[in-house]
């Protein structure tokens, strides 16, 4: 019998849990109840908030007795990120569903980005229609919108609940087997003006018998590639676009975080670097560019994305971060400069030509690498013609095979 967890705030919505717990019983399910409120629940669960704050080495009673809501909250997230794994290695549940405002929803969903990817997890949350990047992280938790609270039993929210139900029951009972085929897998990064060559690059290595997963560098695309690669997920690496840099360095809406470029270095797993989108800084539409770069080389991809021609200057430091990071790397690491230009805006007569900040991106990462690590490779071609993506796949598996 498959078993979904049922993660909540016992203690205020006891009898909007207990319902929940009783349509999971009505399907033919078990229901695994995990309290993690701060007081003591409406009906006795079979995870305590006791043992929730204890997984993150603190008390409950002194919890309690501090009457900290940001206290209590804190805590007990801190206890589900330790528990909740635990809990799932030990197969006590199948996937996990969870009902909150803002609160109840800060601390379950920390426990389910603990867990693997592909466990179900569902939130059905108050705050399910804003800005969910706090909760979901790089994770795939499904955000469900309550639409009413999530507090009281009524017409609206009954239905809510019951549907969450049925799509979480669903999920488990028709969970995917895994392929017997299992291919080795490569995590390439790709933008709209980098799409030709990963194109051309994953068309050559799935003829060559690897499975492509293909991440977007919007900044939680990268950070997501990041996240499975040191969960040991990825086989290897095609990191083609590191445009998200520029984003982080200029305060555009794309950046991907300060320790994007480390994990493949890191976790040893064999990887190709390019220059991909490095000519431009990411922001929405045209009126909400900041008002300092108004005078730039803007350019509107869209009515919803706005593009910035990154600086020489820029180019400097970029090239210079790039390198510092390549050259933490303890794995096979090649990094491939596209002499003709970084993206299809890129080129001669294009919007974003230009060869002067191009140039200061290449010295830069010509100066600063470590040749007794990284190996460099020069193509007089621009990054989306085929002969640079396929040059690019090719030596990940020379790099791959190397290891083996």
């Amino acid at each position: 019998m498959k078993t979904i967890a049922i993660a909540g705030t016992f203690d205020s919505k006891g009898k909007e849990f207990l319902y929940v717990k009783s349509v999971i019983e009505g399907l033919g399910l078990k229901a695994y109840t995990i309290h993690c409120g701060v007081f003591a629940p409406l009906f006795t669960p079979d995870v305590s908030n006791r043992d929730v704050a204890a997984a993150a080495g603190m008390n409950i009673d002194e919890i309690a007795g501090k009457k900290d809501r940001s206290i209590g909250t804190e805590a007990l997230a801190k206890g589900m990120e330790q528990l909740i794994p635990k809990l799932y290695a030990e197969g006590k549940f199948d996937g996990i569903l969870s009902f909150g405002g803002t609160g109840g929803t800060s601390i379950v969903t920390a426990g389910m980005r603990a867990l693997p990817i592909g466990v179900p997890k569902l939130m059905v949350s108050t705050v399910a229609s804003g800005n969910t990047a706090p909760y979901v992280g790089t994770s795939d938790i499904m955000m469900f919108p309550s639409i009413v609270d999530v507090a009281g039993l009524n017409s609206f929210s009954t239905k809510i609940f019951t549907n969450a139900v049925h799509a979480i029951a669903g999920m488990v009972q028709f969970e995917s087997a895994p392929p017997q085929d299992k291919k080795p897998l490569i995590a390439a990064t790709m933008f709209g003006v980098t799409t030709p060559c990963v194109d051309y690059a994953r068309e050559y290595l799935e003829e060559q018998g690897y499975e492509v997963l293909v991440f977007h560098a919007t900044g939680t695309g990268g950070q997501t590639m990041e996240s499975l690669i040191e969960g040991g997920f990825i086989d290897g690496v095609l990191d083609l676009t590191t445009t998200e840099w520029c984003d982080e360095l200029v305060g555009g809406v794309l950046a991907a975080g300060p320790h994007r470029l480390e994990a493949a270095g890191r976790c040893k797993v064999p990887q190709v670097v390019s220059t991909g989108a490095l000519d431009m800084v990411n922001f929405g539409p045209y009126d909400t560019v900041p008002g300092q770069f108004k005078d730039r080389n803007l350019y509107k991809h869209n009515p919803s994305v706005t593009l910035m021609r990154t600086t020489v200057e820029e180019n400097r430091q970029l090239g210079e971060i790039i390198a510092g990071k390549l050259n933490m790397s303890d794995g096979p690491t090649a990094l491939m400069i596209p002499l003709k230009g970084v993206s299809l805006l890129d080129v001669e007569g294009g919007p974003f030509s230009g060869a002067a900040e191009d140039e200061m991106l290449f010295n830069m990462l010509r100066q600063h690498i470590d040749r007794s690590k990284i190996e460099l490779i020069e193509l007089d071609a621009n990054i989306n013609d085929q002969l640079f993506a396929v040059a690019a796949a090719k030596k990940l598996v020379e790099l791959m095979e190397q290891g083996k």
